[in-house]
């Protein structure tokens, strides 16, 4: 944003200032009200012509921008809003002078506003770029955490220890969870359950399991859904079972009205891979869940 006032601009506060008061005293008035007192006003010759006196100002003011750029901002502003010129008008001659202070003032007026366009715009496109940067630098943390999590999660493939590769996935979809703002929680007991992570998005808490080895069988499902459906309305349950699930449980927790939603290994790895975020593949299985009752659909069928 520009720090310092137009010579053009300059040029046409002098002009408006020299024409919206007739008499010295009235201009002095207004300045010494304009300024804040009379520190500055009393550093010019009031025994000069009233051209000479503004232009005395104006070199004050504009010697040292750095220091006066709000007087002037300020002069700018309430001399391109002066609209009452009856007190030139009582003089002789009073038209033709009001004429030429609404002139000089619209004239002024009409710069102040292209240049209040020109700050707006600016700082709009400043904010944009900011807004960019953000989003830039938010995806490159992004992509920089998804790399991460990809690099355990190869690890985990290769790991023939279940038990530990199990929890370790736990702790991976926490991870990933938080990477994406959902407000994890971290595996948790309740009395007589187990529940391995839960995490919150678009105003729906989502109960989450994760299964490792084999085929997740119908019963498996049955177990999970009774602990979803002994939460609030407004709970879901994610399972992620990295090897899929039997076409039984899929068709038999498809066929009533859905509290689960189903994701499979290659649905994890392109997440990870950055082929889908995790927010967007989940709006899409719940989406498809509620218009068709089908509760898996893997990313490479969206």
């Amino acid at each position: 944003m520009n720090k310092r006032l137009s010579p053009t601009a300059v040029q046409a506060l002098q002009e408006a200032l020299t024409h919206i008061y007739w008499y010295k005293g009235d201009l002095k008035h207004f300045l010494v009200v304009g300024l804040g007192g009379t520190v500055l006003v009393n550093r010019i010759n009031w025994d000069n012509p009233k051209r000479q006196i503004i232009g005395d100002l104006m070199e004050i003011l504009c010697g040292d921008q750095e220091k006066y750029l709000g007087e002037l901002r300020f002069l700018m502003k309430e001399v391109s809003e002066f609209r009452d010129f009856t007190h030139l008008e009582r003089l002789e001659d009073g038209k033709r002078k009001a004429a030429e202070a609404r002139q000089t003032v619209r004239k002024l007026h009409d710069l102040v506003q292209t240049h209040d366009k020109v700050v707006t715009e600016e700082r709009e496109a400043a904010d944009r770029r900011r807004e960019e940067m953000a989003k830039l630098s938010g995806r490159k943390a992004v992509a920089a955490g998804l790399d991460e999590l990809k690099g355990r999660y190869v690890a985990l493939v290769i790991n023939k220890n279940t038990q530990k590769r199990g929890f370790e996935l736990e702790k991976l979809m926490y991870d990933l969870f938080r990477l994406f703002d959902l407000d994890p929680k971290a595996s948790f007991r309740i009395i007589g359950e187990q529940i391995d992570g839960a995490f919150t998005l678009q105003a729906l808490d989502y109960l989450f399991e994760a299964k490792w080895a084999g085929l997740v069988s119908a019963k498996e499902m049955d177990v999970f859904a009774s602990k979803v459906q002994r939460k609030l309305d407004n709970t879901l349950g994610l399972m992620l079972s990295v090897d899929g699930f039997q076409i039984e449980g899929i068709e038999a927790h498809s066929k009533q009205r859905p509290v689960l939603l189903l994701m499979s290994g290659a649905d994890l790895m392109a997440v990870l891979e950055g082929r889908i975020d995790f927010v967007n593949l989940l709006v899409r299985k719940r989406r498809h869940a509620s218009q068709t009752g089908e509760i898996l659909i893997e990313f490479a069928q969206m």
